[in-house]
């Protein structure tokens, strides 16, 4: 098989060796359902509470506040649906942004058709919000604020913190899609003043098909999926344990070693940056610079055709993206992209590069070479 060149860790990673191995015995002779009462039942939920414990204290949250879910999409909807449902007597309305991924957009659009109330922030030309736009949305009727910490196609980080402190001044519960964040940045839930997390393994060289959500100790969210208690009654479902075990396994490698991963990744990002931008003279790059993921790079070649790019990059053994790989298909320019400013022929050029361990300057330059070559 030929070598391949992946730079697209913004839509999944391999799992690691380490948490490939770790998993491993419960897929064959550690299989107990966690909820009977005899030896390997009682030892596979022993391995879930670490995995919870491993969770929590890379967030700074307490392992009883980490839920166990299918991916980033269900602890989207189950923050979101769960506290909106818990709280419609009362109050009925939500804000968001407009560059949200569609895990938080479409279950907003869902609750927008059952009547709640729904604002959508504008960014700026980075992708950032406003603080006081936002202040100015929150209204006696607001239940809930949700807005990612990490945006998945241009790389911005929102103000976390201080959007959680003017949740908490107006006594508004705070929800953020943190799928890209972890891994990549550190967060601490109780300083930042977040009261709902969503997480997926597999953007931290873990396992897919599984996901985690924090809440808050004390606040109130209903389950939305009908079946039995697990999970302490918010989310039914046989927990898929050897997915559990390696993502707690993942989250605490990709946490002790992130300092190192980090620099490694902006080094590699400035590099490449910085070749294509004296190789291509009408280049755009997306986002903020300064308030970035150490990964991400998000260009736009006006005039060219991402996808047409894409095809001659694949055929050259490169991997990267226009985008979400969620929306890969879809015939309309990316929501992100139009909500920063850019016109359609920006939108259409766009291609999104994300970095990852194994990436190397040799492989950059590679990739350099192939997207000059083709252009």
């Amino acid at each position: 098989m030929n070598k391949i060149y992946y730079f697209d860790h913004a839509a999944t990673t391999a799992v690691n060796e380490e948490v490939l191995k770790t998993m491993l015995p419960y897929f064959s002779y550690s299989f107990g359902n966690p909820s009977s009462a005899y030896t390997i039942g009682r030892r596979n939920k022993m391995a879930i509470d670490l995995a919870r414990q491993r969770i929590a204290k890379v967030i700074n949250a307490q392992p009883k506040e980490i839920y166990f879910t299918s991916c980033g999409s269900e602890s989207d909807n189950l923050a979101i649906k769960g506290v909106t449902y818990a709280n419609t007597r009362r109050k009925k309305h939500i804000i968001t942004t407009k560059i949200e991924h569609h895990a938080v957009l479409n279950t907003c659009k869902t609750l927008e058709e059952e009547g709640i109330e729904i604002t959508y922030l504008n960014v700026d030309k980075e992708g950032k919000i406003s603080l006081e736009e936002l202040e100015n949305a929150i209204s006696d009727d607001t239940i809930l604020i949700s807005i990612m910490t990490a945006n998945n196609e241009i790389g911005t980080i929102e103000p976390i913190k201080k959007i959680g402190n003017i949740a908490r001044t107006h006594k508004v519960l705070f929800h953020t899609d943190a799928v890209q964040a972890i891994g990549n940045i550190e967060i601490d839930v109780e300083e930042m003043n977040i009261d709902l997390l969503s997480m997926s393994a597999h953007k931290f060289y873990g396992p897919k098909g599984v996901g985690a959500l924090y809440v808050k100790n004390g606040i109130e969210f209903k389950q939305i999926q009908d079946g039995g208690h697990q999970e302490k009654g918010k989310r039914a479902g046989t927990e898929n344990v050897a997915g559990i075990v390696g993502m707690g396994k993942a989250i605490e490698i990709a946490y002790k070693n992130i300092k190192e991963h980090n620099k490694k990744l902006i080094e590699l990002r400035e590099y490449c940056i910085e070749k294509l931008q004296s190789k291509i003279q009408n280049m755009k790059i997306n986002g903020s610079m300064t308030d970035r993921l150490p990964g991400n790079i998000n260009i736009s070649f006006p005039g060219e055709d991402s996808t047409e790019l894409l095809l001659k990059l694949d055929e050259r053994g490169i991997c990267t993206s226009a985008g979400s790989a969620c929306n890969t298909g879809q015939a309309t320019p990316s929501h992100v992209l139009m909500a920063i400013g850019l016109n359609n022929e920006q939108a259409e050029g766009t291609l999104r590069i994300t970095l990852g361990r194994e990436n190397t300057k040799e492989e950059i330059d590679y990739l350099i070479d192939s997207i000059v070559e083709i252009i």
